[in-house]
């Protein structure tokens, strides 16, 4: 009678874990792709360094 009481609840957590999860193939989650980079702000150009700017006609007069 004893082992009949103990192999109850053994019986019983057994059936309880075969029955839980998943049932069918492994399938993984999508990829997640990464979102794209924000677009760079537009700037004003860079000014111009005194060795690269020409001489006006001002100045050679």
């Amino acid at each position: 009678m004893r082992r009949s009481l103990l192999l109850l609840p053994l019986t019983l957590v057994v059936a309880l874990l075969a029955g839980c999860g998943n049932k069918g193939p492994l399938v993984l989650p999508p990829a997640r792709t990464a979102p794209p980079p924000p677009t760079p702000a537009v700037s004003a150009p860079a000014p111009a360094t005194p060795a690269s700017v020409a001489p006006s006609a001002s100045s050679e007069a």
